[in-house]
């Protein structure tokens, strides 16, 4: 069974949206800080338990399996046809889009993966020798922004998607009309000769 373009989009959008969510809800759920234990010469921060880390990552690879679907989505071939890529990079708009939404999911996943790995790198790493130390959380507004410049990633490649299809017609159309123009010419031709 042969994908259609309207299906790879649903899965443009599906994967986009859930990576947006789940950052969002994985900065909503982020402690502010933990506690401060003291101990003999060191203090040990202990943390409430919370899904950050695990939403960050399944963000994070929500993102992925969206920029891969749309980056896939736009060089496969459709009904059977498939363009040159030299033909879809022809398009001074879709070449834009097409690096807008490279350049947007590689900001994305860094401001995902960066919150992410801070915050596992505290709760794993939970005990200073510093006796003043305030028990640090990940920064605070990465992994939303992450989720913004995810769901923003997801709808460049949408529009890529969008400008790839229309490149495709626009080439066919021109094929096309090329095939139609050599036949009645070469006809033309003929006639002249059989006369």
């Amino acid at each position: 069974m042969a994908v259609s373009m309207k299906q790879m989009s649903l899965v443009v959008s599906a994967l986009g949206v859930l990576s947006f969510v789940l950052g969002v809800i994985a900065e909503n759920k982020k402690p502010a800080s933990g506690t401060p234990i003291s101990g003999k010469g060191v203090v040990i921060c202990k943390y409430p338990s919370d899904p950050t880390v695990a939403l960050g990552y399944l963000s994070a690879a929500f993102l992925l399996a969206c920029t891969v679907a749309g980056y896939k989505s736009l060089f496969i071939s459709y009904k059977g046809k498939s363009v040159p890529n030299s033909v879809l990079f022809k398009s001074t708009s879709f070449s834009v889009f097409f690096n807008i939404a490279l350049i947007t999911s590689g900001l994305a996943l860094s401001l995902l993966l960066w919150p992410t790995i801070t915050e596992q790198l505290h709760l794993t790493r939970n005990v200073h020798r510093n006796l003043e130390t305030s028990c640090p959380t990940a920064k605070t507004g990465l992994l939303g922004g992450g989720a913004f410049v995810s769901l923003d990633s997801c709808l460049f490649w949408l529009v890529a998607l969008m400008l790839a299809d229309n490149a495709r017609e626009d080439h066919f159309d021109e094929v096309e009309s090329r095939s139609i123009d050599g036949n009645s010419s070469s006809r033309d031709v003929n006639l002249k000769i059989d006369a």
